[in-house]
């Protein structure tokens, strides 16, 4: 089984950075990289050249011009141009544990889709995490906003607590993965959706429509997530119609999807 990790980002080649910089002190790396990027200017770009020539793994860049919050459009970009059997996709603002891709992997299950869990870090703490670049996993709680049990990577923890689930509440879209074969049965992600909310939790139950069951992963793949101030929620009206359209249509495919770049 190959293995894509798909990282989203805007704008932000500092945060961008350390994600990069905790890919490569995997235990296990992914067979490629690929970068969705929605927009974002030369610096971004400058950027992953630089570690393009760095890491070991292929890194593509995948671009689309920036008229707007296009994040379903972004990321379905990327699963076209990915050839990974499983895709991992996560948040350009985070730090994985090093035993990330090796975690998501050893709980990959046919007819399964996998949610992971994250440690929030205060402003303050994030700040210094970019400016030394000091991607050190063990963090004091301190400088924890929440969620500091999510700190803990033990895998005999994990799977006593990791469980399965129908449930579509509480998803996590920064931190979860899935085989390609089942992105392409729902059509990917719901590019109906324009600005931020609830892009991911619509793709979750379009899977579990598909009778693709959610396991929600405790104690592994777990990430710390940089502080940045919340996105402006203006579309988040419009954005629960499409979601609620979906549940209550029980649809397992969107028709402004994935399959226009395949």
């Amino acid at each position: 089984m190959t293995t894509t990790l798909l990282i989203t980002t805007y704008n932000w080649p500092k945060a961008l950075e350390i994600v990069l910089m905790s890919v490569e002190k995997q235990t296990v790396l992914p067979d490629e990289i690929i970068i969705a990027d929605d927009g974002s200017t030369e610096e971004t770009s400058n950027l992953i050249k630089k570690w393009q020539t760095k890491l070991k793994t292929t890194i593509i860049h995948s671009w689309q011009e920036d008229i707007g919050f296009r994040l379903a459009t972004s990321r379905n970009k990327a699963i076209a141009k990915s050839t990974g059997d499983y895709i991992i996709m996560i948040d350009g603002d985070l730090v994985l544990h090093p035993n990330f891709i090796k975690d998501h992997v050893s709980h990959c299950n046919k007819n399964q889709f996998v949610i992971g869990t994250r440690v929030l870090l205060k402003d303050d703490y994030s700040k210094q995490l970019l400016s030394k670049k000091n991607i050190n996993f063990s963090v004091n709680n301190n400088y924890i906003l929440a969620n500091s049990k999510n700190l803990i990577n033990n895998s005999f923890l994990s799977k006593i607590c990791s469980y399965k689930t129908t449930s579509y509440k509480q998803v996590r879209g920064c931190n979860m993965a899935c085989f390609k074969t089942d992105l392409i049965k729902v059509n990917g992600f719901n590019e109906d959706f324009i600005g931020w909310g609830r892009e991911d939790t619509e793709i979750v139950v379009r899977l579990l429509n598909a009778k693709i069951i959610r396991k929600n992963v405790k104690f592994n793949a777990n990430v710390l997530h940089i502080f940045h101030p919340e996105s402006t929620r203006k579309m988040l009206i419009t954005n629960e119609l499409i979601l609620k359209k979906t549940i209550s249509e029980k649809l397992i495919r969107c028709q402004n999807g994935l399959d226009k770049y395949l």
